[in-house]
């Protein structure tokens, strides 16, 4: 990897809602936009293990892991390359709770989620994880 290479994991965490497959979407207030739960690797710490992490602390919420869905590459605002590398997570338990990061959760339909996701590069991500659902269902 390049140096300076910023590297971070994430997840689409996703349920079983009465309309369908419904995925949680974080909105941060810092930014007052509306993301894919996702945070940098700590010192050491592999990307699988901080997409975990970093899902809990920003929704509250314990998952699993399942497979790996595409992930996002962009320069962060330091101007650092960055890679994020997402998984499809299932929660297992946990509650939100309002934090100094995240303000808010919402469970969205995958259309009212693409409708809402504030930054493009997330787009392909949440495409990624339908093809896999279908894949999944046929």
């Amino acid at each position: 990897m390049s140096a300076g290479l910023v590297r971070a994991g994430g997840g689409v965490v996703w349920r079983e809602g009465s309309g369908g497959v419904e995925v949680l979407l974080v909105h941060r207030p810092k930014y007052d936009d509306w993301t894919l739960p996702k945070g940098k690797c700590d010192p050491g710490e592999s990307d699988e293990d901080a997409a975990e992490r970093e899902v809990q602390e920003e929704t509250g919420l314990r998952c699993r892991r399942g497979a790996e869905l595409a992930e996002s590459r962009y320069t962060d605002a330091r101007g650092r390359p960055k890679l994020v590398r997402y998984w499809s997570m299932t929660p297992i338990d946990g509650a939100f709770e309002p934090n100094d990061e995240v303000d808010e959760v919402r469970w969205l339909s995958l259309a009212d989620a693409r409708a809402r996701l504030t930054y493009e590069r997330d787009q392909p991500v949440l495409a990624s994880f339908e093809r896999a659902r279908r894949d999944a269902d046929a």
